[in-house]
C-alpha cells in the first residue's frame, strides 16, 4: 500500500497526468429504415368443385310396369319390373312385403344352374333351420293363380307347392333359361322380369344373403 500511495504522489507534484484517451466521436445515428410496404396476402387457390361418385344408371323399365323391386345382395344389385295388369293381387301381395322389410336378411335357399333361382323363406335367417328352408313363407296364401305372362330369361315367378298355384305366398324364382322354364308356363304365376343385374343373378350361389329388398323410387316424368 506504501509503494502505491508514493508513485501517486510523485505524480502529482511532477505537474504530470496520464494523457486521458480522447472522448469517442458520437456515432450519426443511421436513419430509420423506410417503413416496408405491406404486401398483400396472396389469394387462395381455387379449389376444383366437388365430385360426387357417378350413381347407378337408371334401368327404365316397360310403359306397361308396376313397382320396380331392387334387390340387393352380397354379390351385386337387380331389379326386376312388376306387373299388376296382368298379376294384380301377386304383385300387391309381393310390394307389401316388400315395403315390411320383409326379404331382407334372407338367404338364397335354391339355385340351380341354368334353371332357377329362389328365395323368399323367412327361416332362412336362422342357419338352426337349414333343414327347413323351403317350406316357409310369410303365411298368408296370395288364394289366385294369374297364368298370363310366359316365361323367359329373367321372369320372375311365384313358387308353390305342387299342385297349388293358389297356394303362392312369399317364395319367387327366377328363370335362368328358356328351355329348361318353357314347360313351367300355365303352372307357375309370372309377374315380374329382371331389368337390370341378370349377370349378377346369373352369379348369385345357394346360401348367399339378400341384404335388403326395396321399392325404387320413380322419377317424375319431364314436363
Amino acid at each position: 500500500m506504501t509503494v502505491a500511495m508514493s508513485v501517486a504522489l510523485a505524480s502529482a507534484q511532477s505537474g504530470t497526468s496520464t494523457t486521458s484517451k480522447p472522448a469517442a466521436a458520437p456515432q450519426t445515428a443511421k436513419p430509420a429504415a423506410a417503413p416496408q410496404t405491406a404486401k398483400p396476402a396472396p389469394k387462395p387457390a381455387a379449389k376444383p368443385p366437388a365430385t360426387t361418385a357417378p350413381s347407378r344408371p337408371v334401368t327404365p323399365k316397360s310403359p306397361d310396369a308396376g313397382p320396380v323391386i331392387v334387390v340387393e345382395t352380397e354379390r351385386g344389385t337387380f331389379e326386376f319390373e312388376t306387373y299388376p295388369k296382368d298379376a294384380p293381387k301377386t304383385v300387391e301381395h309381393i310390394v307389401t312385403l316388400v315395403k315390411r322389410n320383409f326379404y331382407n336378411g334372407q338367404r338364397i335357399h335354391r339355385v340351380e344352374p341354368g334353371f332357377v333361382i329362389q328365395f323368399g323363406d323367412p327361416q332362412t335367417r336362422d342357419a338352426r333351420l337349414r333343414e327347413l328352408w323351403g317350406t316357409g313363407g310369410s303365411g298368408k296364401a296370395i288364394g289366385v293363380a294369374e297364368f298370363k305372362r310366359p316365361h323367359k330369361v329373367g321372369a320372375v315367378a311365384m313358387a308353390h307347392a305342387s299342385g297349388d298355384p293358389e297356394g303362392a305366398d312369399s317364395q319367387m324364382y327366377i328363370a335362368l333359361s328358356l328351355e329348361r322354364t318353357r314347360s313351367l308356363d300355365g303352372m307357375y304365376t309370372v309377374f315380374g322380369q329382371v331389368i337390370s343385374g341378370m349377370d349378377i343373378v346369373q352369379r348369385i350361389q345357394k346360401n348367399d344373403a339378400i341384404k335388403r329388398a326395396t321399392i325404387r323410387a320413380e322419377t317424375p316424368a319431364a314436363k
